[in-house]
């Protein structure tokens, strides 16, 4: 079979003609003399091996074949422009989609100020949030249903790039009429003697927690899966507990403090990761870029301030 190479081009010109019903109008359309237009017109009917107009020096009429190609011609093209309209909306960020995979706390916290800065910029961007734990978001980065994740992950894998967005230092938090709360500095013995409230072990916070208090044992009381529990049985006086500083958000109760910590080792290090040898869609590398700009800043003095707050008191009624 006779091979057919026929250019978008040619398509052109050829519905051109078959609008203008006229060589000498289609051939200024198209911006051609009227003998390359013609030219160019017998070279698609060479191509295909049929006559696709019929022509007389005042008319210019389709041929049934000419009928039948226009048809197809018409659904190319409309195939072709909207291909090359979507890949211009994606690389210009007006249109797209980017899925993120990211650990509860930085989700709830830290991201929807990113999210919301970005979609201010690129709304035609549709974000996709998955709001699970650190394996998980690797996981889904590897299997390609995210295409960067923000996970705390000890030592990244190879088939896995990881950017370090921060450090993420730990605080005590606890009750504020607890002793803990007005002991000028708190180590691991005293952390080690208080009712601990624990995250599950799913939890890489747990995991940290129980490498950094090693040989320390810990008086554990409960254990639960999500930050808003933890709180309520802190407020309830049940326990204290240990967690990243940017969790606090979940502990801002009139009734609870928070103080930072200085433990050797007790610092959770949250990456920015994605998958090794891939590039990333153009508004992927975009959220990127932001992400880094943003980077997490984790509070420091106010939680401190506050857990003065009782001998201050104490102070201004002596």
């Amino acid at each position: 079979m006779k091979e057919i190479n026929l250019s978008t081009r040619n398509l052109r010109a050829f519905l051109c003609l078959v609008e203008q019903r006229s060589f000498t109008r289609a051939a200024r359309q198209c911006h051609l003399s009227q003998s390359a237009f013609s030219a160019l017109i017998r070279t698609i009917e060479d191509a295909l091996g049929h006559r696709l107009f019929d022509r007389d020096t005042r008319n210019v009429e389709l041929t049934p074949q000419g009928r039948l190609l226009e048809a197809s011609a018409r659904r190319v093209l409309d195939d072709f422009d909207g291909m090359i309209d979507d890949f211009r909306g994606h690389a210009m960020l007006d249109k797209g989609r980017v899925s993120i995979a990211a650990l509860p706390s930085i989700a709830s916290g830290w991201l929807p100020g990113v999210f919301a800065e970005f979609r201010g910029r690129h709304p035609g961007i549709e974000l996709e949030l998955a709001d699970v734990l650190s394996a998980p978001c690797l996981e889904r980065v590897r299997a390609g249903k995210a295409d960067l994740a923000l996970a705390s992950s000890g030592v990244p894998a190879q088939d896995l790039d990881a950017r370090l967005l921060c450090d993420d230092r730990f605080h005590l938090v606890c009750r504020a009429d607890h002793p803990l709360a007005r002991q000028r500095e708190v180590g691991l013995p005293d952390l080690s003697a208080a009712p601990f409230i624990h995250l599950a072990r799913s939890h890489s916070v747990r995991l940290q927690l129980e490498r950094a208090f090693h040989p320390y044992p810990m008086k554990t009381v409960m254990e639960v899966e999500q930050l808003a529990t933890v709180t309520g049985m802190i407020a309830a006086g049940i326990g204290i507990t240990v967690v990243p500083a940017l969790t606090l958000y979940e502990f801002e109760r009139p009734n609870l403090v928070s103080r930072p910590l200085k433990i050797p080792g007790l610092v959770r290090r949250i990456y920015l990761v994605t998958r090794r040898g891939l590039t990333l869609p153009p508004a992927a590398q975009r959220l990127h870029a932001l992400m880094l700009e943003r980077r997490p800043r984790p509070p420091r003095a106010a939680p401190s301030r506050t857990a003065a707050a009782p001998s201050a008191r104490r102070r201004a009624g002596s």
